[in-house]
């Protein structure tokens, strides 16, 4: 059991990549706080957790006090806080065109600003436990797709944050803040995003080797098995670290164009906003 009585908060932990790490830490031995904004989804992930390992805060993570909220539900149930995982996110395509100062301002507030609330609530729990953090950006956060510009911009601003607070909190806090950048992961929302483009049910089956050299594109419980290692004590003293997890080398790597393939490179990359 690498997570052996830890109390985990992981944040849009109702679907996908967050709902598999909650899965996981519980199944490493944590107790976990799960969060979302729908109570059927988050009770079906409650249902796979033994009694007494798992709590369900729905929640709306930009709302005045929510991060207090979320805390104080992990204190009140099980009397500590080891670690955050800051998941919930706005995956939402927008471009020069459609990015107005107000969308931007939207997109922000959930992927960046909320976790940065969450981080410094559960700070003093953190610091007297010499816990850690853990954000779930995206690959996106170098540049991102043309069709990804505001969350782009927010993953962007989530990965800079990751890095000045990993040296920051573990210098006079103790506590260890890392990121970790998925590529394209089969997520729930993703396959119900493809079949509103119009795709089958099985698109994910016959991707180009461009976008999934190995011949399918990552799962959440691949993603929640990297997370192990961060919010465990494994990872020693390391802070503000980027891990991309993606078949390929991001940076650098120029695809062609194929209008074709359109459809398949509106990709998420990032947690889903659960």
């Amino acid at each position: 059991m690498r997570l052996e009585d830890k109390v985990i908060i992981v944040t849009g932990s109702t679907t996908g990549i967050g709902k598999a790490i909650a899965l996981r830490c519980v199944a490493e031995g944590a107790r976990v706080v799960i969060t979302g904004l729908e109570e059927d989804p988050g009770n079906a992930v409650l249902g796979q957790i033994p009694r007494g390992r798992g709590v369900l805060h729905i929640a709306d993570i930009t709302a005045d006090g929510a991060a207090a909220e979320i805390t104080d539900v992990a204190v009140r149930s099980f009397g500590r806080i080891d670690a955050v995982v800051n998941n919930a996110a706005a995956v939402v395509s927008s471009d020069i065109h459609t990015t107005d100062p107000a969308f931007l301002r939207k997109v922000l507030e959930i992927n960046t600003i909320a976790p940065l609330a969450l981080i410094r609530s559960a700070l003093p729990y953190l610091e007297k436990s010499g816990g850690c953090v853990l954000n779930i950006g995206s690959v996106n956060a170098y540049c991102g797709e043309p069709g990804l510009l505001a969350y782009s911009i927010s993953k962007g601003a989530l990965m800079t944050m990751t890095r000045n607070l990993g040296d920051a909190l573990n210098r006079s806090h103790g506590v260890r803040v890392n990121q970790i950048n998925p590529g394209w992961v089969l997520t729930e929302k993703e396959v119900e995003r493809k079949r509103s483009h119009g795709l089958p049910d099985d698109w994910y089956r016959s991707l180009p080797d461009v976008y999934a050299p190995s011949g399918r594109i990552l799962k959440p419980e691949e993603i929640a098995a990297a997370a192990i290692y961060w919010l465990s004590d494994e990872c020693g003293p390391v802070s503000g670290q980027v891990v991309d997890l993606e078949q390929y080398p991001f940076i650098g790597r120029n695809p062609p164009k194929d209008p074709s393939n359109a459809d398949l490179r509106v990709r998420t990359g990032g947690g889903d906003r659960q």
